[in-house]
């Protein structure tokens, strides 16, 4: 485990993002160890797990066998060395790594591994911030010792609080994490990608002309490929480069908002608070196929899809304790045209007949002329069970939520 030196007066925040460290593949390979050291792929669809051979070794599938059109979830940092990335197309990235291993994603697994190293973090310091399975925000600010010097270190403690936590995290999972310690959540997610995997980063503010300036503009996140692209055909490459510019003319040129954000975020200024809960916008479900599907060639194919969809969201639904008034459709077609349609209900529903109802209600009014690559169902608006409901209201979903009977609507007969 590798640490970058440090050394400032102690701000009044201290911020930490934990990222673990290739964290899908990671969580496999405790399941196949032999596996350490490989270039390793995680994603795919219709994978079949390693098979168990008679002499006790497993046979692995390979990237050069795989066909269709799914993506990488996650690789291991040797696959990483290679050229291939989450999110790369699994046919791209096996003429990089024809060689690669190719497992099946497992998320049940991810899952808990994401509970049992939030609950190992939250017992050394209990403020964080959550955000999705592999990372996290947490506040060091008031964790005790962590402003205690060791030796001649004024940030001894926070190294102690770092290495503590990462030692839980190792204890309760088997898996590395890497940390960034800055004063803000800007800095701090830029900071834990510096020194992965298994570091720990610390950097404070009067670090940010040496040690961020250099990078790319990409390195701050928020800045994406369209920006990276305007800001490089502006010449301008570097995070120093985005500071040293006239505040006045990044608005011009990005608009007030964004533009402000640039000059705030190139110079390291950020004051958003590490928020310890937020009740999520909408939830949703979808899928992409293996080949473009016809509406009405392969219509028991996309109905049957459908309704699993709007099964699998009302799983989620229930299991998260939320209910919806707003559901949504998405299809892409060939081409990667995409629509979506949406309908607000007069109460929420959770139940997979009434999204269903409702999603396709939404698909009668999409012209169904184009083959379909994607299908997704979304469910917004969201409220717990009972919330501001009145008596009508009830009732309204009561009737709303009542099996369809006799023939299906003309909407749902689309699929």
């Amino acid at each position: 485990m590798a640490e970058v030196a440090s050394s400032a007066p102690l701000p009044e925040r201290l911020i930490a993002h934990l990222d673990m460290d290739a964290f899908y593949a990671s969580v496999e390979l405790l399941r196949y160890p032999e596996l350490k050291g490989q270039a390793v792929v995680v994603g795919g669809r219709r994978i079949h797990a390693p098979r168990l051979r008679e002499d006790g070794t497993r046979e692995y599938s390979k990237l050069r066998d795989y066909t269709g059109r799914g993506v990488i979830t996650t690789s291991t940092y040797a696959a990483r060395d290679l050229g291939v990335f989450s999110g790369m197309g699994l046919m791209k990235a096996a003429l990089r790594a024809p060689d690669a291993i190719l497992l099946p994603t497992d998320f049940d697994a991810y899952r808990h591994y994401s509970r049992l190293f939030k609950a190992a973090v939250a017992e050394v310091a209990p403020v964080i911030e959550d955000r999705g399975i592999d990372e996290i925000y947490i506040d060091l600010s008031d964790v005790p010792g962590i402003r205690e010097p060791v030796g001649h270190d004024p940030l001894g403690g926070v190294r102690a609080v770092a290495r503590e936590i990462k030692n839980s995290v190792l204890r309760a999972t088997r898996l590395t994490c890497s940390i960034g310690i800055t004063p803000n959540k800007l800095l701090s997610k830029m900071a834990s990608e510096m020194d992965k995997p298994d570091g720990i980063t610390l950097l404070m503010a009067h670090e940010i002309e040496s040690r961020i300036w250099p990078l790319d503009v990409r390195k701050i996140n928020g800045i994406g490929p369209k920006a990276g692209a305007k800001l490089a055909a502006l010449g301008i490459e570097t995070i120093g480069q985005i500071a040293a510019a006239d505040p006045q003319w990044l608005i011009a040129q990005f608009g007030k908002s964004y533009g402000h954000w640039l000059h705030e975020a190139s110079h390291g200024r950020d004051s958003r608070p590490v928020v310890t809960h937020s009740e999520p916008v909408s939830i949703s479900r979808e899928t992409t196929f293996e080949r473009d599907l016809h509406a009405v060639h392969d219509r028991a194919q996309l109905s049957e899809i459908f309704t699993r969809l709007c099964q699998q969201l009302a799983t989620d639904l229930e299991r998260k304790g939320y209910e919806g008034r707003t559901i949504g459709l998405k299809l892409r077609f060939e081409g990667f045209h995409t629509v979506t349609r949406d309908l607000t209900l007069d109460a929420p529903v959770a139940d997979a007949v009434s999204i269903r109802r409702a999603a396709g209600a939404c698909l009668k009014r999409v012209p169904l002329d184009k083959r379909i690559r994607l299908l997704g169902v979304r469910v917004g608006n969201l409220s717990r069970p009972g919330e501001a409901l009145s008596a009508s209201s009830q009732a309204v979903k009561r009737k709303q939520q009542q099996p369809a009977s006799g023939p299906a609507p003309e909407s749902l007969a689309l699929f």
